[in-house]
């Protein structure tokens, strides 16, 4: 064992928030780049440690080779346990409280909705307008909503860096993969560039593998979104299909 914590992961924003935040907390950590393509996340050595099947996982083997899925839940973990500086999540309660709102808020809304909007722009077998613009629609509006919290001139979600603003970078900074503009969100565009900016996210960003997403100024390609659908159409299909009874 090279560090005490252990992370499974790909380059998307769920994996990103982890990586971020243990760049951001300064911690050791082994990076395990699971293989989407080879359907490495249904294989049963990692369900046993993640039973969704998904990343980001990490096993933290300082206190008993202990696991934690769900990347909401893996920030308030390591701000349990690694943040005695209250760096991510603040000790004052108020704040701490608007922080873990603000990630529930993004698991349960921005997350899951944007995830919605690529997964019927970009990887769906056949066009439906319907289940499109339902959910980019619905992305957009949640855009707006942290456009509205941002507009009050604060740098950050709460006010003061936290994990809210980690757990919310990734998607939001994928805006364009499902065709979403930020015209209307200008403090939201501020925002994603500051956060951006960052040494720590900068790093986290390129684990497990190098992304141009902040350099190119978060504004994807189209030959390569296209190109990065095309790669994860097959292993999303398959992935979505119910397991076979035993």
């Amino acid at each position: 064992m090279a560090h005490p914590i252990t992370l499974y992961t790909v380059g998307t924003p769920n994996g990103w928030k982890a990586s971020i935040a243990l760049e951001e907390l300064g911690l050791k950590y082994n990076v395990h780049h699971i293989q989407f393509s080879k359907m490495e996340q249904k294989e049963e050595w990692f369900l046993k440690l993640n039973p969704n099947g998904r990343i980001p996982t990490i096993v933290d083997h300082s206190r008993n080779d202990f696991a934690v899925f769900e990347s909401g839940a893996i920030l308030l973990y390591l701000a349990e346990h690694y943040d005695p500086e209250h760096k991510l999540l603040s000790a004052n309660p108020d704040i701490r409280s608007q922080t873990i709102q603000w990630i529930m808020w993004q698991m349960g809304g921005l997350g899951p909705m944007m995830g919605q909007a690529n997964h019927f722009v970009r990887y769906a077998p056949e066009k439906i307008p319907y289940g499109m613009k339902r959910y980019t629609d619905e992305s957009l509006r949640l855009l707006q909503v942290l456009e509205r919290q941002l507009s009050d001139g604060r740098e950050y979600i709460v006010g003061e860096y936290s994990m809210a603003d980690i757990a919310c970078f990734g998607w939001v900074a994928c805006y364009s993969y499902p065709g979403l503009s930020l015209e209307t969100c200008p403090h939201v565009e501020k925002w994603l560039f500051r956060v951006g900016s960052r040494d720590a996210v900068r790093r986290g960003v390129n684990v497990p593998t190098p992304s141009t997403l902040i350099d190119d100024g978060f504004k994807m390609r189209e030959k390569e979104a296209e190109e990065k659908a095309k790669e994860g159409q097959k292993w999303i299909q398959q992935s979505v299909k119910p397991a076979e009874p035993k």
